[in-house]
């Protein structure tokens, strides 16, 4: 009666991945140890519930073992990961290996892409019978995809005696992963024509790969055989079908997606607060944020709460941020780095750069992208020596700089006017960090050599580096020539930019300007012509400012805002004169 129910409590505890001790403990104590039955539903509930380590001491430990013992300690070394320690004890096995144990062995080979290993246990396989059995079929086909022999993968679908979903599946995701579609496409179609329904993982790969190369027509055939099937209700399904519409925007069919899925899991709510975030909708990803805290499960996790503190920080939506912030406190001991990250770029973006220094200072653990997002916070803000400051603290902790870095800390000496500091440091990304400049650090430092008045030095480097005719270079350089009065290189710029980008207003009006800063009034009036000629129109600029939670927008020129009698009256109280500030097209 005991061993009956130890071996029960066993099984369940293999069943639900419950590691319990104390049955182990009853084992030992009532000296049912030494029975091989027991002492398998010892190791597997050990191998099941990832505790390799205590699996194998039991496995040693067995006086007597069988083939569910081999193929126990086999299938636990596959299945968490340690392939090496599966073939190892493969080749010690004494015993004529069962189709578990051929699977299982064929999976490890697969995992470590051992083709030549696993042609020896096919041919093994073939003498003892077994490789014709469903599942070490599959898990052959499986081998041959990973390794990359689509060929021998067929030869031994085409061989086997009854194939079924898997071995289906298992060719489709394969002729996927080696880049043959037209062939995973055919192996679906064949599927259908078999009689054979197509489940969830048939899915998968096809959809997945619609995702990765854009292809929408597709996709949207695969949703509606999934709908057919009644498969998009399913998350895995769901999930990817949402990825995939983010990915082409097609916003309505995101949402649309999302609300099919029955059980929710927190991917189909991060995808869809993530998609909706890259649509620049801050309003609907705080809106799904309050629903899903308002469902109670599941609960926001680090993604989450990365996604909608970005979504704040893209917008400078203080407010709501603090709002999550505070909701982290209320909910949350502790939280990974990438959401203490979020937060000091929310702050910072917000133009809290105290609140932003703050959390940084209070973070227990700081990696490469915390120190990149401070020194970047601080070059916004004007504080270049405290972003340096911040960066030789970030050399004393040992963390190696990456491109992110000077990028940030170029930005900051251009903002505080550092140029000596800035070059050094442009010049030294190389040298001593083994950073190569790329066009972002190139135009910082032309923007700030042309900021400092030194445009001739701006045009020795523009000589040097490969990036000169580069749009944002070229059209930085022109402002600098705009803004210091320098004519001659000015004129020079304004061609090479019309030359690399005739299709943008920048060149014209920066060369229109140039002339008026000069007083070559008919010049101005050719630039004028010259614009209006090549059918371009410049876009207005505008001001985004939030208003209790609402975003007001302000555009040059526009006086159509509902408020706009009060915003006059506001303006007059401040005795600033109101004809005129209107007739200089400011609102």
């Amino acid at each position: 009666m005991i061993l009956e129910t130890i071996g029960t409590l066993l099984q369940q505890c293999s069943k639900t991945k419950a590691l319990r001790l104390h049955v182990h403990a009853a084992v030992l104590k009532n000296g049912l140890q030494s029975h091989v039955f027991i002492s398998n539903q010892v190791l597997n509930m050990y191998a099941k519930c990832g505790q390799i380590f205590l699996a194998r001491r039991v496995f040693d430990e067995m006086s007597q073992r069988n083939l569910v013992s081999w193929s126990a300690m086999i299938s636990g070394y596959d299945q968490c990961g340690e392939h090496r320690m599966a073939l190892h004890l493969f080749s010690q096995i004494q015993l004529l290996p069962n189709e578990y144990i051929f699977a299982s062995v064929l999976s490890a080979c697969a995992s470590l892409m051992e083709l030549k290993q696993g042609k020896q246990i096919h041919a093994q396989s073939l003498k003892s019978g077994y490789a014709s059995v469903s599942f070490v079929s599959n898990s052959l086909i499986t081998m041959y995809m990973k390794c990359g022999h689509c060929g021998d993968a067929m030869s031994v679908y085409a061989n086997s005696v009854e194939p079924n979903s898997v071995s289906y599946n298992a060719l489709i995701s394969g002729f996927i992963e080696n880049e043959e579609l037209e062939k995973g496409l055919g192996v679906f179609k064949l599927m259908l024509q078999q009689g054979f329904i197509p489940d969830r993982f048939s899915f998968v790969r096809l959809l997945g790969y619609c995702t990765k190369s854009g292809d929408l027509r597709m996709g949207m055939s695969l949703h509606c055989k999934a709908i057919k099937l009644e498969l998009d209700s399913t998350c895995l399904i769901g999930n990817l079908m949402m990825t995939m519409y983010a990915k082409s925007n097609s916003v309505e069919e995101v949402e649309r997606a999302f609300r099919l899925i029955k059980d929710k899991d927190i991917i189909s709510w991060n995808t869809l607060i993530s998609a909706f975030s890259h649509f620049d909708d801050q309003a609907k990803c705080l809106s799904f944020f309050k629903e899903m805290i308002n469902e109670c499960s599941p609960r926001p996790d680090d993604f989450t709460f990365a996604s909608i503190l970005s979504a704040c920080a893209w917008h400078a939506s203080i407010r709501h941020g603090r709002q999550i912030h505070a909701y982290l406190f209320r909910s949350r001991q502790c939280w990974d780095v990438g959401v203490s990250n979020a937060l000091v770029d929310m702050y910072a973006k917000c133009g809290s750069i105290g609140y932003a220094h703050n959390v940084f200072n209070r973070m227990s653990y700081h990696n490469l992208v915390s120190w990149n997002t401070m020194i970047t916070a601080f070059g916004n803000h004007g504080l270049g020596e405290r972003a340096i400051e911040n960066f030789e603290q970030m050399r004393i902790t040992r963390v190696k700089p990456d491109s992110f870095t000077f990028i940030g800390l170029l930005i900051a000496c251009n903002h505080s006017g550092l140029v000596k500091k800035g070059e050094l440091y442009f010049k030294s990304m190389e040298q001593a960090y083994g950073v190569a400049p790329s066009i972002e650090h190139f135009s910082c430092l032309i923007d700030m050599l042309g900021r400092a008045g030194r445009l001739s030095e701006a045009e020795d480097y523009m000589k040097k580096f490969p990036h000169w005719n580069d749009p944002v270079v070229l059209g930085s350089l022109l402002s600098a020539c705009w803004l210091h009065g320098n004519m001659v290189i000015g004129e020079h710029l304004a061609k090479q930019l019309l030359e690399v980008q005739p299709v943008t207003t920048s060149p014209y009006v920066l060369l229109s300007n140039l002339y008026a800063t000069d007083g070559m009034w008919n010049d101005v009036t050719n630039a004028r012509k010259m614009l209006k000629g090549s059918g371009l129109r410049k876009q207005p600029g505008y001001s985004l400012v939030e208003v209790k939670g609402n975003h007001e927008k302000f555009t040059i020129g526009d006086f159509s805002h509902v408020r706009i009698e009060e915003i006059k009256n506001i303006l007059g109280t401040l005795n600033w004169s109101v004809d005129t500030i209107f007739s200089d097209g400011i609102t």
